[in-house]
C-alpha cells in the first residue's frame, strides 16, 4: 500500500516521523541573533531549516535566573516538534544550534546565550548518552509552565503524573 501523505514514506526502510517531541528553549544573555527573545526565535528558525517540523511553540515566559537570581532573567519556551532524527542525532543538532548562536559551555548553570534541552521524545524512556525524559523536568517550573501551554495533556513517561500535578508539587 502506498500513501499520498507527504509525511508517510512509501519506503518501508525509511525512518519514521516521530511526534510529539518536546524541546525547551532558554536564554538570558544576548547572542549574535540579539536579545534572548530573538535568540529563541533564531533557534526555532535554525531547527526548522534543519528539517525539524515545528508543530507548536509556547508563549515566551520571562523567569528569574536559577540558581542565582542575581543573574539576568531567562526567556523560556517549549516547542512541540516532529522529526525524523533519533534522540542522539537530535541532541547533536540541538548542541550545534546552541554553538551557532554563541553558547559557550563553562560552569554549570552559568548565564548563556541559548540552552536547548530534549525534554521528551514521544514518551520514550532511555538512560545513557541521552536520558529521556529529561531527568530534571519535574523540578523546573520554568519548563513545566511553557510545556503546559503546548502540551496540556502531557504525562511524565516514568511517573505518569500530568503537568498540573507536577506544577502543584513544586
Amino acid at each position: 500500500m502506498t500513501s499520498n501523505n507527504p509525511d508517510v514514506s512509501n519506503d518501508p526502510g525509511a525512518p519514521a516521523l516521530v511526534a510529539p517531541v518536546l524541546i525547551s528553549l532558554g536564554a538570558n544573555i544576548p547572542s549574535p541573533a540579539g536579545t534572548p527573545a530573538r535568540t529563541l526565535k533564531a533557534a526555532l528558525a535554525a531547527l526548522a531549516a534543519a528539517g525539524i517540523e515545528i508543530a507548536a511553540v509556547s508563549p515566551f515566559f520571562e523567569t528569574e535566573a536559577w540558581p542565582n537570581p542575581a543573574d539576568p532573567p531567562f526567556m523560556n519556551a517549549v516547542a512541540s516538534v516532529r522529526t525524523y532524527l533519533q534522540p542522539i542525532a537530535l541532541m547533536t543538532l540541538l548542541h550545534q544550534v546552541e554553538t551557532d548562536l554563541g553558547r559557550k559551555r563553562s560552569i554549570a548553570n552559568a548565564p548563556r546565550t541559548l540552552d536547548l534541552d530534549l525534554l521528551d521524545y514521544a514518551g520514550q524512556i532511555h538512560q545513557g548518552q541521552v536520558t529521556l525524559p529529561h531527568p530534571r523536568i519535574a523540578e523546573r517550573r520554568f519548563v513545566l509552565e511553557p510545556l503546559k501551554a503546548v502540551a496540556p495533556d502531557w504525562r511524565h513517561p516514568v511517573s505518569g503524573r500530568d503537568v498540573d500535578a507536577l506544577l502543584n508539587s513544586l
